[in-house]
């Protein structure tokens, strides 16, 4: 990846880091505040946060400051929503794991119920924090923006989303399921909230849903999610624990239907890249906001397919 890149990444990431240190509380109640801050910082890819800021970008949303600070609201909420759904997803009633992003999972810190209150916590949170109180000089153009957020990202969670994914994946172990099943099971898990995360950043450049450019943005974010789990997939088999951040073999060792084990890891690397070039494809010919505006979509493109963690 070039160095403009990983100074583009760190930037944003440095921002959002920022934000999320002073937004999720340290003084709630109980020690559940210490529970959410453990959960969600420093730790992390950051692709999320990375991709409503390469979207926004794209569409010409952070040319203003009220533009900028939405892009920031949004890229926090993802990451508080994508926290909240790993504190749940590692509960010994679901996936049970023991090590998130390097370190132990919420739960074994600090209890399975301080672990599903932290999650609760965040999830809401999340929707705080994409609706602040509004100035009355721009109160109604912000509502807008507001309720589209809180409606994509709210979509990207729930049953057509992340918690269908999920629910899909608890039935499906042990169980025989096709090519077809396991896309639309990761196209709800993992891929909703990467496309909502692109979407959301579209949204801060007010661009419409029945436009060329948002359907280009949301058929890229589609394919950029499953292109992110085909690799997730391959990492498991590839990788150790340790460079993995997380237990590595969980899939295998559980029984569970992977891109892997349906097509193997030469059949899983090329479907990947196949949705890489796809995703870029998808974004060339359409009037972007300036002649860099797709750099940030592409590089992260590049990053989905050739990262090693």
């Amino acid at each position: 990846m070039p160095t403009r890149f990983h100074d583009w990444a760190q930037d944003v990431r440095d921002r959002v880091e920022l934000a999320l240190n002073d937004w999720v509380p340290a003084h709630a109640p109980a020690g559940l505040g210490d529970a959410m801050r453990y959960a969600v910082l420093d730790g992390g890819k950051r692709l999320r946060a990375l991709l409503v800021f390469a979207a926004a970008h794209a569409v010409g949303g952070l040319r203003t400051p009220a533009g900028q600070q939405a892009a920031l609201r949004a890229a926090v909420a993802v990451e508080l929503i994508h926290a909240y759904s790993l504190v749940h997803d590692d509960l010994p009633c679901m996936d049970n794991d023991v090590m998130r992003r390097g370190k132990p999972t919420v739960h074994v810190q600090f209890g399975e119920a301080q672990a599903m209150l932290a999650g609760d916590a965040m999830q809401a949170l999340a929707f705080e924090v994409l609706t602040p109180e509004l100035p009355q000089d721009d109160a109604a153009a912000q509502a807008v923006l507001q309720a589209r957020m809180c409606r994509l990202l709210s979509r990207a969670a729930g049953e057509s989303g992340m918690a269908g994914g999920q629910a899909i994946d608890l039935a499906s172990v042990g169980v025989p399921i096709d090519l077809p099943t396991l896309q639309d099971m990761h196209s709800r898990k993992t891929g909703a909230l990467l496309n909502a995360s692109v979407v959301m950043g579209a949204v801060c450049g007010a661009l419409g849903e029945d436009t060329p450019m948002w359907r280009a943005l949301n058929d890229y974010g589609q394919a950029l999610g499953l292109a992110f789990q085909i690799v997730d997939d391959i990492l498991d088999v590839t990788m150790c624990s340790t460079t993995l951040g997380k237990t590595a073999g969980k899939d295998a060792e559980a029984n569970k239907p992977t891109y892997v084990s349906l097509l193997g890891l030469d059949g899983a690397q090329t479907q990947a890249n196949q949705l890489r070039a796809h995703a870029v494809d998808l974004l060339q010919g359409l009037p972007w906001a300036a002649p860099d505006a797709l750099e940030p979509l592409v590089w992260l493109a590049d990053y989905v397919v050739s990262r090693e963690y």
